[in-house]
């Protein structure tokens, strides 16, 4: 009775984005995996970005503007698309053309960064917005998200929680044995919420401790330039790199002997997951949606939030203890397929699509 419906539904993501992170890597999945007529409109997006969607076949485009969006959802308002946004930007313009329009909104919460008063503002306009009758659904890709809307009173037959998922793994090459060195590695913007500072604050003393531990720092970001002179200032720019922004993980699963997420916000980071596939074992600070995925010495190394010294003792615990590792790095591998696998998760998408057009239609 489903099947009639799925193929044909189209589906217009709003997403506002500076490059190709966690929230993009779900979209671009999420865009491939799930049955509808897919089209992402880009608010604001770097070119290379838009290529890269284009190059795996999704259709996308650049959207300059409200008034150019809702052009462009009118042209397709007799298809009766389902709006389904990604971010603030995204948010705000997709509710403006679902209450103007009439068109089904879906809301994808991927998490908050309330730190500055600017962002604490979008948080809590985002949540006010998610009250509105115009909203559908509001989709929350950790249990954390869901008990702040819950909080700020959306109603809870809105609410859903489906976590991300990662496709089926290609084949990865076998981790590079052999090294004498052992390497701890940061992925992700170089900003404050995700925590660059505090992975210094662990990592500086960590290698100060070990002369053969060593440190990589991919990504970049506005943190980039004090984080060099920290490094530099403790003699450690030898042992501790920033390579920049990875557009291919792969070569670095084969070198990394933990992913250490030090974010002090989260939702269900991508990152973490693909290690978790890849054979990487991970120490994270339990925030957002984390310790939903990891258990405690089970599939991975949990410190309290934000505490740089238990940071440290769980990664030197990993580095001390390789049998440790090897069943941590079993059980995540378990996890990930059993609880995060994109192909079931899809298969729930695609059912709440069906569900909000079908109700919008009634």
């Amino acid at each position: 009775m489903n099947a009639p419906l799925t193929p044909s539904l189209p589906i217009i993501h709003l997403l506002s984005s500076g490059g190709f992170y966690g929230a993009e890597r779900m979209l671009l999945d999420h865009c491939l995996a799930t049955p509808g007529q897919h089209q992402v409109l880009f608010l604001d997006a770097p070119p290379e970005l838009v290529a890269r969607f284009r190059q795996a076949g999704v259709d996308c485009r650049g959207c300059a503007g409200l008034g150019q969006l809702l052009g462009h959802l009118r042209q397709r308002r007799t298809a009766r698309p389902l709006i389904n946004t990604h971010n603030f930007k995204g948010l705000l313009f997709g509710w403006v053309g679902a209450t103007l329009l009439r068109l089904p909104l879906v809301i994808t919460q991927h998490g908050f960064t309330p730190r500055s008063r600017k962002q604490k503002f979008y948080t809590w306009l985002s949540l006010q917005l998610c009250r509105t009758a115009s909203v559908d659904r509001v989709v929350c890709v950790a249990e954390s998200i869901a008990t702040l809307c819950r909080q700020a009173s959306v109603r809870a037959e809105k609410l859903q929680v489906i976590p991300n998922g990662l496709p089926a793994a290609a084949a990865l090459l076998p981790h590079t044995t052999g090294r004498q060195r052992w390497l701890a590695g940061y992925v992700g913007r170089l900003s404050s919420e995700k925590g660059p500072d505090l992975f210094l604050d662990a990592l500086i003393s960590l290698c100060q401790q070990h002369p053969q531990l060593d440190a990589v720092m991919l990504g970049d970001g506005p943190e980039r330039e004090a984080l060099l002179a920290r490094i530099n200032a403790a003699g450690l720019q030898d042992r501790i790199t920033l390579p920049g922004y990875q557009i291919d993980m792969n070569v670095w699963w084969r070198q990394l002997d933990a992913l250490v997420i030090s974010s002090r916000t989260e939702g269900t980071p991508m990152i973490l997951l693909e290690a978790m596939q890849a054979g990487v074992p991970v120490v994270a600070f339990g925030v957002g949606g984390i310790p939903d995925v990891l258990e405690d010495r089970h599939n991975g190394l949990l410190a309290t939030p934000a505490d740089s010294a238990a940071l440290a003792r769980q990664i030197g615990t990993l580095f001390t203890e390789p049998a440790l590792a090897r069943d941590l790095i079993n059980n995540a591998k378990r996890t990930q397929l059993d609880r995060y696998d994109l192909k079931a998760l899809a298969e729930r998408w695609s059912q709440l699509y069906i569900r909000t057009a079908r109700e919008a239609r009634a």
